[in-house]
């Protein structure tokens, strides 16, 4: 199963349990996956996320460290326990492994946001787990 697929199951799933509303129209792409040599058991994965107006994602966490680099448009991005901030085009935001990703939603109801996300996690494991409220 590819990293997109992945991805839409885990949504899929978490809406079935009730964990968060997520936009089926959100896009997301495997661009890479290299494991890495010099850490035994890890890989890392890059992805490209497109959020269509109004898009937005499930609470969930990745169990990873994540660096996102927001690419055009405007994101709302915030961790549990942290406020929620805003990332244009050009900034970046991470999230480490311990982090619950409690908003990722396009601040636009008009415009899409492309952002890529690149994930440094062990080898196999899931991209996301859905969290409960």
């Amino acid at each position: 199963m590819n990293a997109r697929s992945l991805l839409a199951s885990l949504i899929v799933a978490g809406l079935a349990c009730g964990v968060a509303q997520s936009s089926s129209d959100t896009q997301v792409s495997q661009l890479f996956v290299k494991p890495l040599g010099d850490i035994p058991g890890k890989e890392a994965l890059v992805l490209r996320v497109s959020y269509p107006p109004g898009g937005k994602d499930e609470i969930h966490r990745h169990d990873a460290h994540a660096f996102v680099y927001v690419l055009e448009g405007t994101i709302r991005m915030q961790l549990k326990g942290q406020p929620e901030k805003t990332v244009k085009a050009g900034e970046v935001f991470y999230e480490g492994p311990d982090d619950v990703h409690m908003v990722g939603r396009n601040a636009s109801e008009t415009d899409p946001a492309t952002f890529v996300v690149v994930l440094i996690k062990k080898q196999g494991a899931p991209v996301l787990t859905p969290v409960k409220p």
